[in-house]
């Protein structure tokens, strides 16, 4: 007879913009600065272009978010790439900050994650 596992509750709920979760990575400890720096080296190694993006914790869900400059088109310096994402984390210091890294063959996003969180009200 196989073991019943329990599901955890993440308790995000709609009222409480800082419960919320943001792609996969949000259901993991906030990354260390390491860890950005390694999925910043993994678009590049992809040849995705990255891009920057932004909002208010509590438009995140419903709103379009806001281009941080425009993608990094060809950018194959890391440093560079993280240096923008602090830019705009610090001209936006209580809106989370969004890596995303579009895939120029198939049209899409390759991944998308959120780096930085806003305070919430």
């Amino acid at each position: 007879m196989s073991e019943v596992i329990e599901l955890q509750d993440y308790k995000s709920r709609l009222s409480d913009p800082g419960s919320r979760k943001f792609e996969t990575f949000s259901y993991l400890p906030a990354m260390e600065q390491a860890q950005i720096r390694k999925q910043v080296e993994y678009l590049v190694k992809r040849g995705w272009s990255p891009a920057i993006e932004h909002t208010e914790p509590e438009n995140a869900f419903d709103h379009y978010w806001y281009m941080w400059k425009l993608p990094l088109f060809g950018e194959t310096s890391v440093d560079r790439i993280l240096a923008e994402a602090e830019a705009c984390h610090k001209a936006n210091p209580t809106h989370h900050v969004r890596l995303v890294g579009y895939d120029n063959y198939k049209q899409t996003q390759g991944a998308a994650m959120v780096i930085f969180r806003g305070k919430t009200k």
